[in-house]
């Protein structure tokens, strides 16, 4: 299965359309299934997967841990959850001039995360096809173990010595 995340804070309806436009095209045989905040004004509803606007923590758990792949927008909780689980990730960034986010933070993660293996970053919805083609044809194929969900100990003990002497 092909889980679709929107986030629970904005609407992404650009995301949404390219992926239904997308599976339209190719007809993807795992199926797709989206956790997508619908837009306030004029929301594009999908014609190729069913959706949901808000899941339960426990629900949202459930699905992604099923899906083979992830398709997000380039929010850092769901980057992270994906390569904890050891996930392939397509995203595709917000970005201010559609009015989707308040600033242009995701097109910096994109660029920040740009060789990462099991991140495949579409920088917009013409780029997406191809990004989803190609994380579709890796799924499975991942040379590369989880990340650990906890910071390496030297980072926090430096950082814990770093907050600690602050004051003094």
């Amino acid at each position: 299965m092909i889980f679709l995340t929107t986030g629970t804070q904005l609407s992404f309806d650009r995301l949404v359309r390219a992926v239904d436009e997308w599976a339209d095209e190719t007809k993807p045989s795992c199926g797709i299934f989206g956790q997508v905040l619908p837009a306030t004004h004029d929301p594009y509803t999908p014609r190729n997967f069913e959706t949901k606007a808000r899941l339960s923590p426990a629900d949202y758990a459930e699905v992604f841990s099923k899906a083979s792949l992830i398709i997000s927008h380039a929010g850092m909780g769901t980057i992270l959850t994906a390569l904890t689980q050891d996930k392939q990730i397509c995203i595709m960034p917000r970005q201010i001039k559609y009015g989707e986010h308040r600033n242009n933070h995701q097109l910096a993660t994109v660029e920040r995360l740009k060789e990462h293996p099991r991140l495949f970053k579409a920088r917009d919805e013409h780029d997406l096809p191809r990004c989803l083609d190609a994380a579709m044809q890796a799924v499975g194929t991942s040379q590369t173990a989880a990340i650990d969900p906890f910071a390496a100990t030297d980072f926090t003990d430096k950082l814990r010595k770093f907050v600690l002497n602050t004051g003094k």
